[in-house]
């Protein structure tokens, strides 16, 4: 499996991906908002788009669909339940569904409600797996609930679905987030050590060389693995007096996304 990783330069700071088969150069462009780049990207690889794949719904991961669509005739694939509102899904895609790319590329689909209730991420059936995750998971966060989603079923995600992947998993999400992610883990969390030092190397990097986390390193770095860490606890009573002495993760999870939120 090959993998490109596309900075669109925009406001919104996504990332774009291609993942293409090395043997017949056959590609899928996830959530190709920038769709020119995109193109521009495979033509230099060499390259065919044949599919588009939306993580949810929303424009900014969307609305290049029609403009790449009509340059490479790709046939767009999406969660079932976000098709009629995305508009010219060619593939409904529920929990468990195969994405082949051409002979030697296969991602499995998961069904990842939070961010929206309607939204999937790709996971690579590889020696070292790559999950796709849209708005779902961020390197070093997690997406909001502002649109569409619930925090209690972002929560089910995490813990019954992604906090369960291979620890070699790479997290390639739909946005570059991380230096301000790892600000909000340090927030809560000020003697981790890793975040700190993780935060060191992100404020360097310019966004298009912003580093590739593991799931391993995710869950030393990211607050909403942490559920159980004291310190995040004791700092959210801080904020939430009412949480009680020893809270429940979920309400952990919901409160450290309601504080994320206005942070």
């Amino acid at each position: 499996m090959l993998t490109e990783r596309i900075w669109s330069g925009n406001s919104l700071r996504n990332f774009h991906y291609l993942i293409a088969c090395a043997e017949t150069g056959e590609a899928l462009a996830v959530d190709p908002l920038e769709w020119q780049l995109c193109l521009a990207a495979a033509r230099k690889r060499g390259w065919e788009i044949t599919q588009i794949l939306n993580t949810h719904e929303h424009e900014d991961h969307t609305g290049g669909n029609a403009g790449l669509k009509a340059a490479t005739k790709a046939k767009v694939a999406a969660h079932a339940g976000a098709a009629a509102r995305i508009g010219g899904v060619d593939r409904g895609l529920t929990k468990g569904d195969v994405i082949k790319v051409g002979r030697t590329v296969e991602l499995e689909c998961l069904d990842t409600p939070g961010h929206t209730m309607t939204h999937v991420c790709l996971l690579s059936r590889t020696e070292e797996p790559a999950l796709f995750c849209g708005d779902t998971l961020f390197n070093a966060g997690a997406g909001n609930c502002f649109n569409g989603g619930k925090p209690e079923a972002l929560y089910d995600t995490f813990v019954t679905q992604l906090a369960r992947l291979p620890d070699t998993t790479h997290v390639y999400p739909g946005h570059e987030y991380l230096a301000r992610n790892l600000e909000f883990t340090l927030d809560r969390e000020p003697g981790n050590e890793d975040a700190a030092g993780f935060l060191s190397k992100a404020r360097q990097a310019e966004p298009q060389a912003a580093m590739v986390t593991t799931l391993a390193e995710e869950k030393r770095v990211n607050t909403f693995f942490r559920l159980q860490n004291p310190t995040v606890i004791a700092r959210l009573r801080e904020k939430f007096p009412d949480l009680g002495e020893h809270p429940d993760a979920r309400t952990v999870f919901v409160k450290l996304r309601e504080l994320r939120n206005r942070w």
